[in-house]
């Protein structure tokens, strides 16, 4: 888990990083909660991310936005914070020319900033948006979204209440294709605190859909044919 520098708009981001063996592994961007409400890519959510993707193989990625840590610069509104996103995906490409695809996983704000790159970035083919801030940022510009990804989030969640993230999400277009899925941990707050292993399973379960369970429509799908093997 080495400590990486990395030149971004504003000076140098501080994040840490795993090269997978395989050359030709995929890339895992792990983006982090709102700077200026505790986020860092410390938090046991973002290092929970990290590591379910490390084991699985990927070239993966954490590092600390603007202003946070020993990164330099002010939080930007998300502005600065998408530059900076972009930018760090540009250099595990540069270092990893020989990558498959990338995924981008972020918690809270990071997943506001996650999806927001995925727009702009063709070869992002999956996400993770855990808690996404729904209530507090415009989603709208995902028109149409172009890939499948899983919105996690927290049944006691109350900066972002599960209500309006199904009623925003529900209004979103999705690519042909994409499939966008819904799963609420009972009883979790906004930061998985007391739920961070019902979080890590149910996100190591849609990894493995993803994997394993192309042919099938949707999760639940999945799930009901994996259950009917054993």
């Amino acid at each position: 888990m080495p400590e990486v520098i990395i030149g971004g708009p504003e000076g140098r981001l501080e994040g840490h990083y795993h090269p997978a063996e395989n050359p030709e592994a995929p890339l895992a961007l792990i983006l982090h909660a709102h700077p200026q409400g505790g986020g860092s890519m410390d938090t046991k959510v973002v290092t929970t991310m990290y590591d379910i993707y490390k084991r699985r193989g990927y070239t993966v990625l954490r590092f600390n936005w603007r202003g946070v840590g020993k990164s330099q610069g002010e939080y930007d509104h998300g502005h600065g914070e998408l530059q900076d996103a972009a930018t760090v995906l540009d250099w595990m490409q540069i270092l990893n020319p020989n990558a498959s695809y990338c995924w981008v996983a972020g918690h809270s704000f990071g997943a506001w900033i996650g999806m927001q790159l995925l727009m702009r970035r063709p070869e992002i083919r999956g996400f993770i948006a855990l808690s996404p801030p729904m209530n507090m940022y415009d989603f709208g510009f995902l028109a149409p979204c172009p890939a499948s990804g899983l919105m996690l989030y927290g049944g006691a969640d109350r900066i972002c209440p599960p209500d309006e993230i199904e009623r925003v999400s529900s209004k979103i277009r999705i690519q042909k294709g994409a499939i966008l899925e819904h799963k609420i941990i009972e009883g979790a707050s906004h930061l998985f605190d007391t739920h961070i292993d019902e979080m890590e399973q149910a996100i190591e379960t849609y990894m493995d859909y993803r994997k394993n369970g192309t042919s099938d429509p949707s999760m639940d799908v999945y799930l009901k044919n994996r259950k009917g093997r054993r």
